[in-house]
């Protein structure tokens, strides 16, 4: 990787993670992805005591459904149970293709098991978290909610857990995408408004000029 473009990715990671301290809650939120080692920080989370019941939810995504034939939920749970997390501290949604029905199909899985936790833990991929609490608290916004992922860093990420299918690359475009979510998205009510500073909208730009575009929206 070229030291400009390290340097102009780390910026869009350090941005897009929000360092949130852990607190107890009523359940954790693992919004799924290509990415199982998600799946193990969810199951750490719940055998540590932080929640008693551990949410899977995640269908076939945009990547996923060209990876996978298995729902990523379903994926995740295997991989939460074989760490020992009991089957009945598992609850999985296993439709959802994007991160708002990830939100919302849990919401509907929850108030059909009669269940209504007061407070969440989301947990996703290092560079999905701000977007994901984003998300969360747009379309559930009386929920407590903070947000983790693998804690690692993006070095490390890039060559420990990534997804083999997918190069560096490929997972700098993404992160330039998951950027300007952020600033279209809520304009089209998918995400609360946040401030992206100057020097991070910068490096997205610079980062698209040299071609990480693939994975952006239609403003």
């Amino acid at each position: 990787m070229q030291a400009r473009v390290r340097t102009l990715a780390g910026k869009l990671w350090d941005f897009h993670r929000l360092n949130q301290p852990l607190r107890k809650a009523d359940a954790i939120l693992v919004l799924c992805s290509y990415d199982i080692r998600v799946a193990e920080r969810g199951a750490e989370l719940l055998l540590e005591g932080w929640a008693p019941l551990l949410i899977f939810s995640g269908g076939l995504g945009t990547i996923t459904r060209v990876m996978w034939n298995e729902p990523e939920a379903d994926q995740f749970a295997r991989v939460a149970m074989s760490m020992g997390v009991p089957a009945e501290q598992i609850l999985i949604e296993n439709e959802s293709t994007n991160t708002g029905e990830n939100v919302a199909f849990t919401r509907r899985l929850l108030a059909e098991r009669g269940l209504d936790p007061a407070s969440f833990i989301l947990v996703q991929k290092p560079y999905m978290e701000r977007r994901s609490y984003a998300t969360f608290k747009q379309f559930w916004p009386e929920k407590d909610a903070i947000a983790t992922s693998p804690q690692t860093g993006f070095d490390e990420y890039l060559e420990k857990y990534s997804n083999p299918a997918l190069t560096d690359d490929e997972v700098i475009a993404i992160m330039v995408g998951d950027l300007q979510r952020i600033r279209v998205y809520p304009a089209k009510g998918f995400q609360i408004e946040q401030e992206i500073p100057e020097d991070v909208w910068a490096a997205y730009e610079d980062l698209v000029a040299l071609g990480y575009d693939r994975h952006l929206v239609e403003a």
